[in-house]
């Protein structure tokens, strides 16, 4: 016969309740099994069942089957933390018995043994079926009404019989008792399922994603990494961020063809770097760079348009000047053919225009000239600021250097020299030398490297322009107004001071200088120095220094490397700034400013003669005569230097000086006197230097700012 579980309602007992669910827990371990063919059926009663009389007749409670006994431990021990179990829908047939008042069962009906084993839920089972609301409510209310009669009842004993179980009981009891012990039981049930519910795991807080948690969380396992344990900040060479646990992982999982999981770039696991940053927050700058990036370009854009407009400036300067040379030498020709012409109808045929300019063609050939020897080849721009003083060229480097004070003031003070090279015609580079204004500049035959600067800084200085540094100074302890060096024995070099004396320095001797020259009459700063060299001349074979100063000018003769014999040449007491020597012709050039009985600057040619000895007590005596005198204008506010050389043609002398009133460098026939062209300027020509660059002839004249180069055509 097959297992069956009858649940019998019993009536609840307000007190005691306590010692009969503990005597019902002591005989939790004897459950009474009936063995039969191993299927159960459950017996559903209605809820009004009034049998609750007949079972408090009964002197003990029957025995209880395996399912009873279960949940009479669930309901009253409260020990077991098993789930409460769900049972599953049962297909078959349920019978609902109208009543309880008839007489009781002897006995279980054969159609309800016939429901299959399998359909008894066990407790381990972890699988529920839902049922219907009306059958829980139904099978809640049976369980509660056998919970509440298992803590009233003793234990069973063994021997009782299974058929003495069920018991009826009259209507009226039954209805009454039945109705109080189903609300204790619901209470009882919920306070139970209250205490014996295992906690439910709490879950895990799900961070909404959004733009500012975005890159918090592990693309791997979508969690937050962290700053320390297993799941801390880590990253791939790639640069892109994981847990470190969960790279590794995917890293360990791939291996060895492991890859990025966001790039799909190669990886492995010794390439994992962990990250020590507190709060990871990527900028977002891509603008900012952006607008960087076109700032620079804007600005390369306006360093390129300032260099091109400073160029535009000078080539406008270069051709500004021209325009202006091409005005005056078309005003000079005009008042040429009109001075010329008089005679001729400036009306007449194109045959009268032909003749007067045969004429003078014929003319100037007549006085043995050319009409315009130098054109215009190259302006260049020395200092922005102006200052520049003094010019000189250097024949082994082929290069000019004009005298400037520093470009940059604030980091170089002090005044040096501009490098211009005359290959290229552009300025090179700056070379710093003294404190003070440089008042002159020379080379020398044999060293040309070696540049002789002197300055009002109380000193002259030897520099190599190879190196582009001082090699040697000497103190002089007065201003040095001008310097030359010694063309018959280049180891001496001569310093005019601001008081009048010469000093003679040994360049083998570093400490002082070896000898002084006292002035014979003034004591006037000497503005210019020029050595003439010996030379087998029956007019003046001597050689020696000519220095020039404010109150005339003095030979001195060098009868050996010691002994310097003085002469006084014969020259205007008052006003001469320059002298210059063209040492092949025995020619110097003395300059003098204007005065009450000469209202123009003039440079006059002298010749340098000797006279010859007449007897050994008299010694000969030096001097000069003027040969020719040039009238160049009206105004001498600079102390300008002028020049005398021998023409690149080999036909004579030519003269070179500067008028201040044109801003020009006028260019004269020494031989003749005729002024052959002038040269026009933007300011003043300060000095003026002739040199040749292999067999091409050049004039360089030298203004406060620009250095303006003419070729010999």
């Amino acid at each position: 016969m097959e297992a069956m579980e009858v649940d019998a309602p019993v009536e609840l007992q307000p007190e005691g309740g306590a010692a009969a669910a503990a005597g019902v827990a002591e005989n939790a371990n004897a459950p009474l099994i009936i063995a039969d063919s191993g299927s159960s059926t459950e017996v559903d009663e209605d809820d009004d069942d009034d049998d609750s009389t007949e079972g408090q007749a009964a002197a003990q409670a029957p025995p209880r089957l395996p399912a009873t006994w279960a949940f009479s431990q669930r309901a009253v021990g409260g020990a077991t933390s098993t789930p409460p179990i769900r049972r599953r829908v049962r297909q078959g047939l349920r019978v609902h018995y109208p009543s309880q008042t008839a007489a009781p069962s002897r006995g279980f009906p054969d159609f309800l043994l016939r429901a299959p084993a399998a359909s008894v839920a066990e407790p381990e089972s972890g699988s529920t079926t839902e049922v219907s609301e009306s059958e829980d409510e139904a099978e809640a209310d049976e369980e509660s009404t056998a919970a509440a009669a298992e803590a009233v009842d003793p234990a069973p004993p063994a021997g009782s019989d299974l058929s003495a179980a069920v018991q009826t009981s009259q209507p009226q009891e039954a209805s009454t008792t039945n109705s109080s012990a189903a609300a204790d039981a619901e209470r009882a049930e919920a306070q139970i399922q209250a205490v014996q519910a295992p906690p439910a795991a709490v879950p895990p807080v799900q961070v909404p994603p959004s733009e500012e948690s975005e890159g918090d969380t592990c693309t791997i396992c979508f969690e937050v990494w962290t700053t320390a344990g297993e799941h801390r900040l880590a990253a791939l060479r790639c640069g892109h961020l994981f847990g470190y646990t969960c790279i590794q992982r995917w890293l360990k999982a791939q291996s060895p063809a492991a890859k990025c999981p966001q790039c799909n770039k190669k990886a492995k696991r010794s390439d994992i770097v962990l990250l020590y940053a507190p709060k990871l927050r990527a900028l977002d700058n891509s603008e900012q760079e952006s607008l960087k990036k076109s700032l620079q370009q804007e600005q390369d854009r306006r360093k390129k348009a300032e260099v091109e407009s400073a160029n535009y400036k000078i080539k406008l300067q270069a051709v500004t000047s021209q325009y202006g040379q091409a005005q005056k030498e078309l005003q000079e020709l005009r008042a040429l053919i009109a001075q010329n012409g008089r005679s001729l109808n400036p009306c007449s045929s194109p045959s009268a225009s032909s003749s007067a300019s045969h004429f003078l063609s014929a003319s100037q050939r007549a006085d043995g000239s050319r009409s315009a020897p130098y054109s215009f080849f190259k302006a260049v721009l020395v200092s922005q600021a102006g200052g520049c003083r003094v010019l000189s060229y250097c024949e082994s480097m082929s290069c000019l250097l004009a005298s400037q004070p520093s470009p940059h003031a604030t980091l170089v003070p002090g005044f040096g020299v501009k490098k211009v090279s005359v290959v290229n015609m552009k300025a090179n580079q700056y070379i710093p030398i003294h404190s003070k204004q440089i008042r002159g500049l020379s080379f020398n035959s044999h060293n040309n490297n070696v540049l002789l600067s002197a300055a009002l800084d109380n000193t002259i200085r030897l520099t190599c322009l190879q190196t582009n540094a001082v090699v040697q100074t000497y103190n002089t302890g007065k201003p040095v107004w001008s310097c030359c060096w010694c063309l018959d024995n280049t180891s001496y070099i001569y310093a005019g001071l601001s008081n009048g004396s010469v000093l003679i320095y040994d360049v083998r001797d570093t400490s002082t200088h070896v000898q002084e020259l006292e002035p014979l009459r003034s004591r006037c700063p000497v503005a210019s120095l020029c050595y003439v060299p010996r030379a087998a001349s029956s007019s003046f074979p001597c050689g020696g220094l000519i220095a020039g100063s404010l109150e005339g000018g003095c030979f001195w003769e060098q009868v050996n490397e010691t002994t310097y014999r003085p002469h006084v040449l014969p020259l205007e007491t008052s006003g001469c700034t320059d002298i210059q020597v063209e040492a092949e012709s025995r020619h110097c050039l003395v300059t003098y400013r204007p005065g009450r009985s000469n209202p123009s600057l003039r440079c006059v040619l002298m010749a340098l003669s000797r006279t010859p000895q007449q007897d050994s007590s008299q010694l000969p005596s030096c001097s000069c005569s003027p040969v020719q005198t040039f009238s160049v204008g009206s105004s001498c506010k600079l102390l300008t230097k002028n020049a005398v050389f021998r023409s690149p043609d080999g036909g004579g002398t030519l003269v070179c000086a500067g008028d201040e009133a044109s801003n020009s460098t006028m260019v004269w026939n020494a031989g003749s006197g005729v002024l052959l062209q002038k040269l026009p300027a933007d300011l003043p020509v300060l000095d003026i230097s002739p040199f040749s660059v292999n067999g091409t002839h050049f004039l360089a004249s030298l203004t406060e700012k620009m250095l303006k180069v003419y070729k010999w055509e």
